[in-house]
């Protein structure tokens, strides 16, 4: 993954984050806020490290995966949706309920049961 996936999705990498670094700490990156030197500079404090070392081993952490838990915010899903506003048709809104295609109750919610 890249820088670019974390900083827009910032709030939604805490839990991988902690996963990692569990030393790190929800207001500290509230404060950094996706700001990729800070980080750097974060995690080479709560780690005892030097920045370059800090560096390293993010960007081995960016090597991965999205986390399921990104991939799943709604943050995310709202993006993917305006993406897919090139496959609605000319006078649609890629927002517009789609109940009218009556598919909604073939697959009842969780909530549902």
């Amino acid at each position: 993954m890249k820088w670019s996936h974390v900083k827009a999705n910032w709030t939604a990498f805490y839990e991988a984050i902690q996963e990692k670094w569990p030393e790190a700490d929800d207001a500290e990156l509230d404060e950094i806020d996706g700001d990729q030197r800070a980080f750097i500079a974060y995690i080479a404090e709560i780690s005892e490290m030097d920045p370059e070392e800090a560096r390293e081993e993010i960007r081995d952490w960016l090597v991965g995966e999205i986390p399921s838990d990104v991939v799943m915010d709604p943050g995310h899903d709202n993006h993917s949706i305006a993406l897919s506003s090139k496959f609605v048709p000319e006078g649609e809104e890629e927002m517009d309920d789609d109940s009218r295609f009556g598919d909604d109750d073939e697959y009842p919610d969780d909530d549902d049961e």
